[in-house]
């Protein structure tokens, strides 16, 4: 059985991704990311999106990570606030741990198309 159906196909995916966006537009710390968006249009966008990464029939036509991140200086820190509000969301819903991990390693491997703030020299 794929990610994908394990996390309850497309409607199991859309409801990850609508809870998941509430949590993000109520955090004051990422919420500012979020002011001006078609929320609606992204959420489509991000529920293709999880949909083909997980194993999925659906295929993303969405501009790629780093366009799509481009000039909003989003931090190492706002990065991870992000992801721990996917982790949240996905154990509310009661997706497995391996599960969640596997979502979190995926996201991981795009941190840099994400991230782009400049680093901070110490």
């Amino acid at each position: 059985m794929s990610l994908y159906q394990r996390l309850g196909q497309e409607v199991g995916i859309r409801t990850a991704v609508d809870d998941f966006y509430e949590r993000l537009v109520g955090d004051p710390q990422v919420a500012p990311f979020f002011e001006g968006i078609d929320l609606p249009r992204l959420r489509r966008h991000q529920t293709a999106l999880l949909s083909q990464v997980t194993g999925g029939p659906v295929e993303y036509s969405g501009r790629d990570l780093a366009a799509g991140h481009a000039g909003l200086d989003i931090t190492d820190a706002d990065f991870d606030r992000v992801v721990g509000h996917l982790v949240a969301t996905l154990t509310e819903l009661g997706v497995a741990e391996d599960d969640i991990g596997a979502v979190g390693a995926a996201l991981a491997t795009h941190r840099g198309e994400i991230v782009t703030a400049p680093r901070r020299s110490s």
